[in-house]
């Protein structure tokens, strides 16, 4: 008599999460990366579209155009999602995507470039927000949170990867590279996808709200327009900042009546007033502005205060985002094993709060190593934020609505980077400007065209420049800290804190 297999419900556990890892992961990692890696890979071949097609007053819009894109995309892409399957609108996304990278390696003039640039934002828009979804389609409760950590993990990754690929592809082939390199990656990531199970879809007919699209649209553009002008607060902006943020607060309100009266509306306000949701989209908004406010201005700072090369600035914040990514891989990891969620935030960002804040108080102190290592520790609970805003909204929302739920703590989080960045500067540049209005005009220009500038300047002034800097650096700390008490704040106060 032949011994038969071992198919003991031991074995039958085990291999039924490995199944699950390997039919869900692969699918949604690599359109996660190309969404990350889309916001800073272009960064680094500005110039070299510059040199090729000129308009360098507007360059900076090949950034913030695709940002704004894509912002506005979320929502839309959530309530598609929930009609019609997560699955076919990932594909969708990925096919917009494609398209429009290939119509910016090809883009003849820089007008071509910019509504190329849109249309690519309108594509990475869903891949974010879509992944999120598939996960909490997909995945156990119990289990999506060692699934969210690889997600947050992938996304740190895209982020600091981007830049350095960035660079390498332009110097070596010239900047159309850079977009076509993302059509090989998303054909591969087209084929995996196809391998996801179809899963539930809503159905019914299609009722695209565009009226709803047009208000938000008219919205987020020109309070992303105010907001990116506190960077550098000069009293002559002040009528058009005031202006832009007036026009944004009635396309608000307008915002708001016109969804409570549409038959399909776009955003899901009704989840907002669940004390979860709108708890978790705050922390969404908070961990992605205290992150890009350091990633912003840190190369600076270490280049003309610590005298780091732009290569070693580099390898300088690699304990940061390592560190980020390792404790989302972690903190999923926790939150699967005992099945809480809102103590990790609650716990992991009072150690992020007491680094920034003595960082406030010591850096200008601490050399360059010492630095990197200090960002690291307090970056080793950043990511808890995020993972557990993104686990809390898939609980309280349900299956029927994991779309419009990640399409909120995406767009949250899109605007809070945004803000952040804003924030950041707007503390350097005023604190700069009070102490020596001179210093604050070479530190934009540093801003604008690299530190490099630094070398032109006579011995004495370096010294006074790195010294100003050091310590308006201070208050970037402070205000990622205050970023980090806010978090802190709603994960004690959330009453969903289990699976």
């Amino acid at each position: 008599m032949t011994e038969q297999p071992s198919t003991s419900p031991d074995a039958s556990r085990t291999e039924a999460p490995r199944h699950l890892f390997r039919t869900i992961v692969p699918p949604i990692i690599l359109p996660v990366f190309l969404a990350a890696a889309d916001g800073t890979v272009v960064a680094t071949a500005l110039p070299a579209i510059a040199a090729s097609l000129g308009e360098v007053e507007l360059l900076s819009w090949i950034v913030v155009a695709n940002l704004i894109a894509s912002t506005i995309a979320a929502p839309a892409y959530g309530k598609l999602a929930d009609l019609f399957g997560r699955r076919r609108m990932m594909l969708a996304a990925l096919s917009i995507f494609m398209l429009a990278s290939l119509l910016c390696a090809v883009s003849p003039t820089f007008g071509f470039l910019l509504a190329a640039r849109v249309l690519q934002g309108l594509g990475a828009g869903g891949l974010m927000t879509l992944a999120q979804a598939l996960v909490g389609e997909h995945v156990p409760p119990r289990e999506r949170g060692n699934y969210q950590g690889y997600l947050s993990a992938n996304i740190v990754a895209g982020s600091t990867i981007g830049p350095v690929a960035g660079g390498f592809l332009t110097e070596a082939w010239g900047w159309h590279a850079v977009f076509l390199a993302y059509v090989p990656l998303g054909l591969i990531a087209i084929g995996l996808v196809l391998r996801l199970p179809k899963g539930t879809q809503a159905g019914g007919r299609v009722s695209l709200d565009v009226t709803g699209m047009v208000l938000l649209s008219l919205f987020i553009v020109p309070l992303l327009m105010a907001v990116s002008q506190l960077q550098r607060l000069d009293p002559t902006m002040l009528p058009r900042m005031g202006g832009l943020l007036g026009f944004a607060a009635i396309t608000l309100a307008a915002l708001l009546w016109q969804q409570k009266r549409a038959t399909s509306p776009l955003l899901a306000l009704p989840l907002l007033k669940l004390p979860a949701f709108w708890r978790s989209d705050v922390m969404a908004f908070c961990s992605g502005a205290s992150l890009t406010g350091m990633i912003t201005f840190l190369p600076i700072y270490l280049q003309v205060v610590t005298g780091a090369t732009p290569a070693e600035s580099g390898i300088l914040l690699i304990p940061l985002t390592a560190a980020v990514a390792s404790g989302s891989v972690i903190t999923g990891w926790l939150i699967s094993r005992t099945g809480r969620t809102a103590i990790f935030p609650m716990v992991g960002l009072m150690v992020t709060a007491v680094t920034m804040i003595g960082l406030g108080i010591w850096a200008p102190a601490l050399t360059r190593q010492e630095l990197s290592w200090v960002l690291a520790i307090g970056g080793l609970c950043q990511g808890s934020a995020m993972l557990t805003a993104q686990i809390t909204v898939q609980i309280v929302t349900g299956p029927r609505q994991l779309g419009a739920a990640a399409a909120s703590v995406q767009l949250s989080r899109s605007l809070g980077s945004a803000f952040g960045a804003a924030t950041a500067g707007a503390v350097l540049f005023g604190i700069l400007t009070a102490n020596d209005p001179e210093i604050a005009n070479l530190f934009f220009d540093m801003v604008r065209r690299g530190p490099a500038i630094l070398e032109t300047l006579p011995a004495l002034r370096q010294i006074e420049l790195q010294a100003a800097i050091a310590s308006a650096f201070r208050g970037v700390f402070l205000t990622v800290a205050c970023f980090s008490c806010t978090i802190i704040v709603m994960a004690a106060t959330m009453p969903v804190r289990r699976l």
